[in-house]
């Protein structure tokens, strides 16, 4: 996520700003001349550093920009002879990169995240989301080698549908939104201009495409913004009730975040997939209720269920959707795409991560 008002910081510095770039390709392989240059925005967050971890193993040279708000710094390796790390506001480390820097790839995730976040501080929410998009995008039009736009992929979130007009959610639904009078809209809304912006652009000569992600899980998540799957994990092995919001009979789709992130670079990677939005995640439904009973038995734990009204988790008048599934349709017909890992793994990789660090989930409300 990033910030306005941090001023940039030369953290990690491996591989020069000026070092000579590669010649582009297609994606799909190391550079003739050198590695793959691949910039990260919001790279050392949950999603952001698995992917980052993923693209160094693949041989690129990786920029990251995070001004590290809500991603932490040890997520990502401490040195790395092809990684650069910028604590920085992305627009201040955009600037700092300077005319010369070029990139063969750009992944845009920088933003404001949680539910409970965006409730307490809409400003920040909806200023990230836009004004660093923009940002983004407008760097994005003229750093591939030769001066060209870079291939980009701008990550955006299921709550751009809404309150959703059917189930599953396609890519080109209608979409419904409550009232400007609800901040809890605004996350949504602002991700779907952050769409408008990116297909603008598309239409314009920018290779870039759009993926919607529907609640993707896994190691490294934290519960502190909202997120339901370690609030669950961390009551669990700690045996306190487990808080469900509402009365539980709401539904999502879970997807392990390596099965996200290993997807992202198969998109960018394919043309055809360019000034396109595709919906990418998981579409095997299970109730709040249900999963909060998973957790438990999965970890074999003796903790209970606690129900707890959405008023008091959040703030009075807040809606939630009862049901949100994804139809996977089209990136399965782009790139095959199938989410390969069990949710009940999930639990357990996650689970084994906050036994090791307990300290890292201070704060989880749960």
């Amino acid at each position: 996520m990033e910030h306005a008002g941090t001023n940039p910081r030369y953290d990690v510095s491996t591989l020069p700003p000026d070092a000579t770039p590669p010649h582009a390709n297609d994606g799909e392989g190391p550079r003739p001349g050198g590695p793959r240059r691949v910039l990260v925005t919001g790279g050392s967050g949950f999603i952001g550093s698995h992917l980052v971890g993923l693209l160094l193993d693949r041989g690129d040279a990786v920029t990251v920009i995070d001004n590290l708000t809500t991603g932490r710094r040890h997520n990502l390796p401490d040195r790395h002879e092809r990684l650069r790390f910028f604590e920085a506001d992305l627009s201040d480390a955009l600037h700092a990169l300077g005319k010369g820097e070029t990139f063969d790839q750009i992944y845009h995730l920088a933003a404001a995240v949680g539910v409970k976040l965006v409730v307490e501080d809409p400003i920040t929410a909806i200023e990230t989301n836009i004004a660093r998009t923009i940002d983004l995008l407008r760097f994005a039009r003229s750093r591939a080698p030769g001066g060209v736009p870079t291939p980009t992929l701008v990550v955006s979130s299921s709550e751009v549908y809404g309150k959703g007009a059917k189930t599953p959610f396609a890519e080109d639904d209608d979409v419904v939104y409550g009232p400007t009078t609800m901040s809890r809209w605004c996350y949504g809304c602002s991700k779907a201009v952050d769409e408008y912006l990116a297909l603008a652009h598309a239409a314009r000569g920018l290779p870039a495409v759009v993926v919607r992600l529907f609640n993707t899980v896994g190691p490294r998540q934290v519960g502190e913004f909202g997120m339901v799957l370690p609030r669950f994990v961390a009551a669990a092995l700690r045996g306190e009730p487990l808080e469900v919001f509402g009365d539980g009979r709401q539904t999502r789709c879970f997807c392990d975040v390596r099965d996200v992130v290993a997807a992202m670079p198969r998109v960018l990677g394919e043309p055809s997939c360019r000034g396109k939005v595709f919906n990418l995640g998981s579409d095997r439904a299970i109730t709040i209720a249900d999963l909060a009973a998973l957790v438990v038995r999965v970890l074999g734990s003796r903790s209970t269920i606690a129900y707890v009204p959405y008023e008091r988790a959040y703030a009075p008048g807040f809606e939630d959707l009862r049901d949100r599934r994804p139809d996977l349709t089209r990136i399965r017909s782009a790139i095959g795409f199938e989410p390969t890992v069990p949710l009940e793994q999930t639990i357990r990789d996650l689970a084994a991560e906050i036994a090791r660090a307990p300290g890292a989930q201070a704060g989880v409300r749960g």
